[in-house]
């Protein structure tokens, strides 16, 4: 049996789910469905369960713009999180809508029927699933749920302990009275050392170089005034959202004009945290701030764990695992029961489906992306990426608004079909990630991410202030987004590029 709605959403996470939300409070008119691997709604959030699994952003700016987040909490940890995409879920009658346990391997558009045919697997009984639709809207992230970055360590089938990594963490896991030895310097590893500390042994955190880490209160001062001062919890969080999201920006921005200044910022305030015991290497990075994401930790707690003795951390790199540790490249040798290999993420979009248009598969690294949000020549399709330099969310609740822009401006204009059309000279080698962040997993995820334009629309430059023009204001009917209607309905003319735009869009998925 096949099943058909106008919009078909792929993932239940934070971007899903705000897909759907906003499907309804912009008023489409649409229908659709989500589908969800998993068997809870939450994405990353019911995903991840290692302690102490939090925001890695505030959540005043973390939060969907158009439900308030309830706290004053900076940073929430994962069970908060998990339950405010369900309770939003709920009030939105979304949950309804989405059918669990259902895993997307392949995505087919045809021209002739405009229509998306996606075939899904129902991971409980083995039997694949069709579903066709209008429009779809892939709000998988951009890794791999199934397999986190886990590198092959020389000798550790030697290591007679347990190596565990934190994206499938051991239900009941035993770390009490245990070395432990957490392999990473990201948000991850920052998170885990405080965590776990008061239960182990001893924890150390090994790093073979450092990130640039700040400390923040763990309660938000102005949100805690808001709420004694008993301020309307609408105007409370839009106004500590819009202060946030300059904060946010600002601070990027004088990363990437003063570099130096922004070092010695962050390199002081956490000189100020560890006191003179700790040496300041394990904490100066070789790169510039926001070349790789900036660790936040609430109310110092990394910094606390370190200073009491509890944790220790090591700058090294791993010469091999034995027995009963890691021996380091400097011959140091550090005793370990538990190895965790908070190493990172391996990239991945659609959640590993294939794509084709027409009976031709699609590579998208192949493509590039308009407005952050649409791959060039795949038809009625559209792509959320969340912000790399601020909140996620930021980014995929714009994305949703453009997206019901687009619906109703189709079904204004009778248009069936919406497509962004490149140019040879709006391509380039870059990924969309762009070349500002240095991380390890965006650099080993260039081989699928979609390209970066040369220009306009066609750059990704992660700036909230930008694309909130370029995705609420800006016209649509620009030349480069085009539109055709049903049974070749009359269409605004954008001269050769607008008139050729079928023959190009099929062209454009071969470049």
């Amino acid at each position: 049996m096949t099943r058909h709605v106008d919009v078909l959403i792929i993932g239940a996470g934070l971007s899903g789910i705000g897909m759907a939300c906003h499907l309804a409070r912009e008023q489409t008119g649409r229908s659709y469905a989500i589908l969800e691997r998993r068997t809870a709604i939450g994405g990353t959030w019911d995903l991840f369960r290692y302690p102490g699994i939090r925001s890695d952003s505030d959540m005043l700016t973390f939060g969907f713009g158009f439900r308030p987040w309830i706290g004053t909490k900076v940073l929430a940890d994962g069970p908060h999180i998990r339950q405010y995409i369900e309770e939003t879920a709920a009030e939105y009658g979304v949950t309804e809508h989405i059918r669990f346990g259902r895993t997307m391997t392949k995505a087919s558009w045809s021209s002739e029927t405009e229509l998306w045919t996606v075939e899904a697997l129902d991971e409980q009984t083995g039997e694949t699933e069709i579903y066709t639709s209008n429009f779809l809207a892939s709000c998988t992230g951009y890794y791999d749920y199934d397999n986190g970055y886990r590198p092959e360590f020389p000798g550790e089938a030697d290591f007679r302990g347990q190596i565990v990594h934190p994206q499938h963490w051991p239900e009941g896991l035993d770390y009490h009275d245990k070395q432990v030895v957490v392999i990473g310097s990201g948000a991850t590893a920052i998170t885990l050392v405080p965590a776990m500390a008061d239960d182990t042994a001893h924890i150390t955190m090994l790093q073979r170089s450092p990130t640039y880490i700040a400390a923040l209160p763990a309660d938000d001062p102005v949100a805690v005034g808001m709420k004694y001062a008993r301020m309307p919890e609408k105007i409370a969080y839009r106004a500590g959202r819009a202060r946030n999201i300059a904060l946010q920006r600002a601070s990027f921005r004088l990363s990437r004009t003063n570099p130096e200044l922004s070092k010695k910022l962050l390199l002081a305030a956490v000189r100020m945290q560890v006191g003179k015991q700790i040496d300041m290497r394990h904490f100066t990075p070789s790169y510039n701030p926001w070349d790789q994401r900036l660790c936040i930790v609430p109310d110092g707690d990394l910094f606390k764990v370190l200073r009491s003795g509890k944790a220790s951390i090591v700058t090294d790199h791993i010469d091999r695992f034995t027995e009963t540790g890691i021996r380091l490249a400097s011959g140091e040798e550090l005793p370990a029961d538990i190895v965790i290999s908070a190493t990172g993420l391996t990239i991945q979009i659609l959640g590993g489906a294939t794509l084709e248009v027409d009976g031709e598969p699609v590579s998208t690294r192949e493509h590039v992306v308009y407005k952050g949000t649409l791959l060039d020549g795949i038809p009625n399709a559209m792509l959320v990426l969340g912000y790399t330099n601020a909140s996620w969310t930021l980014k995929a609740d714009l994305a949703a608004e453009y997206f019901c822009r687009i619906l109703n401006h189709m079904k204004a204009h009778g248009y069936t079909k919406v497509v962004a059309i490149a140019e040879d000279a709006d391509r380039s080698d870059q990924s969309v990630m762009g070349s500002a962040l240095t991380s390890g997993y965006i650099q080993r995820g260039d081989g699928v991410m979609p390209r970066q334009g040369t220009r306009g629309p066609w750059q990704v430059i992660n700036n909230y202030f930008r694309d909130r023009v370029l995705l609420r204001k800006a016209s649509l009917e620009d030349g480069v987004l085009t539109f055709d209607g049903a049974a070749g309905a009359a269409r605004p003319d954008h001269g050769p590029r607008g008139r050729e735009h079928k023959r190009i869009a099929l062209a454009a998925t071969n470049p």
